[in-house]
């Protein structure tokens, strides 16, 4: 996966759960930042969401799950 996909995956998954348009849900999941894997070996992605704190509780969680499932990004 890229770190496109993952936002995608992120904002559509967020999205699906919690209705809203899909712009929105874009700007509250924000960049995904990669790092290298020689210094984050188990999870080399993060993301920042921002927006009110029922969006950004919303999308920390989607965040959380994906993560476990997707750790490693190209």
């Amino acid at each position: 996966m890229t770190a496109y996909d993952v936002r995608e995956l992120l904002v559509r998954m967020v999205m699906r759960q919690h209705g809203g348009p899909l712009m929105r849900w874009r700007k509250v999941v924000g960049e995904i930042r990669v790092y290298p894997l020689s210094t984050h070996p188990h999870c080399n992605w993060r993301a920042d969401p921002s927006g009110s704190v029922r969006e950004v509780e919303a999308a920390e969680r989607i965040i959380d799950q994906v993560s476990a499932q997707h750790p490693i990004v190209s």
